[in-house]
């Protein structure tokens, strides 16, 4: 009787949905809703009930932002014709009725200097007591007299 009562997209996909998370560079924590999902790249389980505010987080570079939203399924034809009143009524409470888009995400962190030096009319000066393997010298301070 359950499966009798049940709604044609809660049979087929589900109340959740899988959503990737990648960045550039990888290993961005990935925070959804204020929950920390893992970092990049991961899958998460999202409700599809709900629209979800997503925050990629990496020490050193600005964090990158977006909302995941939902929208009407097109399994809800497959509901009116099929399940009638009662599958429709089962998939818009379970909240099977609704797609999550992007179905990815990949998020592009700029590093947290680049917006300083964005600025005109200004100089900005970095300091970096321990030069990484591969940086080329561009200009050095001098004392002056």
């Amino acid at each position: 009787m359950g499966f009798a009562l049940s709604g044609c997209a809660t049979i087929i996909h589900g109340t959740h949905q899988d959503v990737a998370f990648s960045s550039s560079p990888t290993g961005a924590a990935v925070w959804v809703d204020g929950v920390k999902m893992g970092e990049t790249p991961v899958v998460a389980k999202l409700r599809r009930k709900d629209t979800h505010a997503v925050k990629l987080v990496l020490n050193g570079y600005q964090p990158y932002e977006t909302t995941i939203t939902r929208s009407v399924s097109g399994w809800v034809f497959g509901n009116i014709v099929f399940g009638g009143l009662i599958g429709l009524g089962v998939d818009a409470i379970s909240g099977s009725i609704y797609k999550l888009s992007p179905e990815k995400v990949a998020g592009t962190l700029a590093d947290a200097r680049t917006v300083a030096l964005a600025k005109e009319d200004a100089i900005y000066i970095d300091v970096e007591m321990k030069p990484q393997p591969g940086w080329e010298l561009i200009g050095q301070l001098q004392r002056s007299r």
